[in-house]
């Protein structure tokens, strides 16, 4: 249904901008590309685009997801608005960031190619276009009070893994290392990892159990997993 414009004041174009988190031979990465149109022709991005006139900014996110990614089920989470009068060149764009995480094991490599995509490090990030870089120290740090408050990785982690590879996502989310022990008890201390009787031998000679996600237990992982730490 279209809509009368009624309103004497200025309009303003709104888009939206995703950081794309997701976790590789461990390190945790964020999907860029190069940006194909001016201004910033060429420079290196945050996925995203223009919200159109049916779409929440939530459904114009998503799309651009499925466009970049072909995948339909992700994790996504407004992080901020970015609404600096000059932060566009091109024009006064309010833009809406989000954080989403994928299995980067089940992405369409494919459609990433197309777009000219390619997965960083969020250790060695190359100079972004506008306030991205803003975008995505935001994003990251919502990525980690998400993991402060619960325990992640079911997004970015296969469908079984050992408590070290669990950790070790842990220690790429937060650039720092977690004593093996502490961070085992406290993992399973939530009740929401189930232990399968399946061992990975190449951790270690003795071999390490694999574990899951309990889709019983998730509802009950609502404590602060890195308290007093």
């Amino acid at each position: 249904m279209s809509q009368l414009n009624i309103y004497p004041h200025p309009k303003h174009y709104v888009a939206v901008d995703c950081a794309i988190f997701g976790y590789e031979e461990g390190e945790l990465k964020i999907l860029l590309y190069p940006r194909g149109f001016e201004p910033s022709l060429g420079k290196w991005s945050l996925m995203g685009g223009f919200v159109q006139d049916n779409e929440s900014v939530e459904v114009a996110a998503r799309r651009v997801l499925m466009q970049t990614t072909g995948l339909r089920e992700i994790y996504l989470e407004q992080v901020a608005a970015f609404s600096e009068p000059d932060r566009d060149d091109g024009a006064r764009v309010i833009s809406i960031a989000f954080v989403a995480l994928i299995p980067i094991h089940k992405h369409n490599k494919d459609m990433v190619r197309e777009s000219g995509a390619v997965w960083w490090s969020v250790t060695k990030l190359p100079a972004l276009i506008f306030d991205h870089t803003a975008m995505v120290q935001k994003a990251l740090e919502g990525l980690q009070h998400k993991a402060t408050n619960e325990i992640i990785g079911k997004e970015l982690l296969p469908s079984k893994f050992t408590l070290m590879q669990l950790r070790n996502l842990y220690e790429a989310i937060f650039q720092k290392a977690f004593d093996p022990g502490n961070f085992r008890k406290k993992a399973l201390s939530f009740n929401v990892l189930e232990k399968l009787n399946i061992k990975n031998t190449t951790e270690s000679k003795k071999g390490a159990y694999y574990y899951k996600f309990s889709i019983l237990n998730q509802q009950d992982n609502k404590s602060k997993f890195l308290e007093n730490k």
